[in-house]
């Protein structure tokens, strides 16, 4: 909390924000002061001078206090907010660094919950920073120094009322604490349940699992809320128990003091005033114990946050040893005897690949599920850090490249297409922020979604979260179109056929063998179907993770069994033709 603090405040603006503070202090503290001089001196005297003397003069300090109080609380709730401004971008400007690694380890809802619910606890604790927490101890010391002055004799009441105030807040504290730092695990569960049930919407309802997500997402809901209630259940005695002792403190004062009074040792202003000095002081000490309360929530909280930032990526540039990228060299691929192992894995999941593609070539790579061929393409970006081996992109190390120069070599397209919520237009931009209305429009002829993209309204046409107003296979196309209008060295389709029928899946393979810019890259085809694989000048077959066979389609079907197998297990109604050629 303090690191963050330190690091995020601007302190300018936090002095002016505390200096402000103590001139509301030191006017709350004057006031009763004032008003006991009133009473003894104007109102026992009936002094009326003298009280219309006070009274402005306690409409001053109460303006004073009133707008150090204001500035303050201005300074406090800017920077706070300002701090979870920079807090949230800081957090997706650095996750965006994470490799798949990291983002496994911490997980899309986890992410979610550190960069909102977990920066608005520690937004909420600073605003009290420079508020309560101040404030408090401050008021605290100063009323009861001020009281002690005043009347000495009456302070030996807080003998009593504090410790057993504190003794409350203690045993509130102890088990309140833990219950508020286990709700930020419990929020992470809820967004978790929530999310995937969005997110799989269509099969839950296909499978006919309503009930069951109902249930699941009510558990989650149930355990969050109960610990809730424990919590600020525990916290919320603190107000009782706390006027009782006010109250009792009260009385004790007004009973001891009244005795001094009747002996005419002590003045009624001097009474009335160490009673508003009391009650500072007890409110003080119950401001410093809901401190105590939330403290440590958002102390896990800020802990959370500081893990996500204290991540560095797995995959990370090498500047001693970076090389400059040559911009005019010829396209290459090459996998120089390459091991990769999963974290954590006892198993390597690729073992010993060994392959070299030249610019103008398609490189396809197929095999069963779980075959590694998501794993293989995702070294190429350096997505990953291998074992052992080398992977050179353009007769250069990978490792040696910096991950901006590298990843301006590659186009790719995911396994699951991603669409941004906007337009056509601003999806196809994102690929390339210079492409004109053109290059669009070509690219989309190849990608055979120009019909259909003209039929939703052309470029402008609306895309929604996720391109959820589009089919499978049109959010694929669009995808794909976005890959190519991107000028890169090596094109990697991952899997991004698999919603094509077939007539679509071989139009668009045609035009890319036919595009200019296409022969001059390297083409990398992911895919399950035969067919897609069928024209490629070097076919990988992957079976668990190990290159089983590489060659053209006409030499895997004569001498490769895992080929062979794959073929008769397609040969059927559709892709019988391209299975057997």
């Amino acid at each position: 909390m303090i690191r963050i603090a330190r690091k995020y405040f601007n302190w300018l603006a936090v002095t002016i924000a505390v200096v402000c503070l103590c001139i509301q202090v030191a006017s709350d503290l004057y006031l009763p002061t004032v008003t006991s001089d009133l009473i003894n001196k104007g109102v026992l005297q009936q002094d009326f001078n003298y009280i219309w003397h006070q009274g402005a003069i306690m409409l001053l300090v109460a303006f004073v206090g009133l707008a150090g109080s204001a500035v303050n609380v201005y300074f406090a709730s800017t920077q706070s907010m300002k701090v979870g401004q920079k807090l949230r971008q800081d957090i997706f400007k650095h996750v965006l660094t994470f490799s798949s690694k990291e983002m496994s380890d911490f997980g899309d809802s986890s992410l979610i919950t550190r960069s909102t619910n977990d920066v608005v606890q520690v937004q909420n604790v600073l605003v009290q920073m420079l508020r309560m927490m101040l404030m408090s101890p401050i008021m605290l010391v100063g009323a009861i120094i001020i009281a002690y002055n005043q009347e000495p004799r009456l302070t030996k009441i807080f003998l009593i009322s504090l410790p057993i105030l504190a003794l409350a807040m203690i045993i509130i504290m102890v088990f309140a604490v833990p219950l508020f730092k286990s709700i930020q695990t419990k929020t992470d569960r809820i967004n978790l349940v929530f999310r995937e049930g969005l997110t799989g919407v269509r099969v839950i309802r296909a499978l006919n699992q309503d009930q069951r997500e109902q249930d699941r997402f009510r558990l989650a809901n149930a355990d969050y809320t109960n610990t809730g209630i424990k919590a600020f259940t525990l916290v919320s005695f603190l107000m009782p128990i706390m006027t009782l002792i006010l109250s009792m403190t009260n009385v004790g004062i007004t009973w001891l003091g009244a005795h001094y009074i009747a002996n005419m040792s002590m003045q009624v202003g001097n009474l009335v005033s160490f009673m508003t000095y009391s009650t500072q002081i007890m409110i003080s000490f119950m401001m410093l114990s809901m401190i105590f309360v939330f403290v440590p929530r958002a102390s896990a909280s800020a802990a959370r946050i500081n893990q996500v930032l204290d991540t560095d990526s797995s995959v990370v540039d090498d500047p001693e040893n970076e090389v400059a990228l040559d911009s005019k060299q010829a396209a290459d691929l090459k996998f120089d005897h390459v091991d990769f192992r999963y974290e954590g894995a006892d198993e390597l999941a690729l073992t010993d690949l060994n392959f070299d593609v030249k610019a103008g070539q398609t490189l396809a790579i197929i095999g069963g599920t779980g075959s590694g061929k998501s794993t293989l393409v995702n070294l190429i970006p350096h997505l990953f850090n291998i074992e052992r081996g080398r992977i050179e992109v353009n007769n250069q190390d990978i490792t040696k490249l910096s991950q901006h120069d590298l990843h301006s070599l590659i186009s790719i397209t995911q396994q699951k297409a991603i669409l941004f919520t906007g337009t056509i237009r601003s999806n196809l931009l994102f690929g390339n922020p210079n492409a004109t209305e053109e290059d669009m429009w070509r690219v989309l002829e190849i990608a055979q979604a120009r019909d259909f993209v003209e039929e939703t309204g052309g470029l402008d046409a609306i895309v929604e979260e996720n391109g959820d107003n589009f089919s499978g296979g049109q959010r694929q196309r669009l995808a794909i179109a976005r890959t190519l209008i991107k000028p890169a060295s090596i094109y990697i389709f991952d899997d991004s056929f698999s919603a094509l029928d077939f007539k679509t899946d071989a139009k668009l393979r045609a035009a890319l063998r036919e595009d200019p810019a296409m022969r001059s890259a390297i083409n990398v085809i992911v895919a399950q179907r035969v067919s897609t694989v069928v024209d490629a000048g070097l076919i990988l077959v992957l079976d668990d993770g190990k290159v089983v066979g590489q060659g053209t389609h006409a030499e895997l079907k004569a001498h490769n069994q895992v080929y062979q197998e794959i073929i008769d297990s397609q040969i059927q109604e559709g892709d019988v033709e391209r299975a057997q050629r």
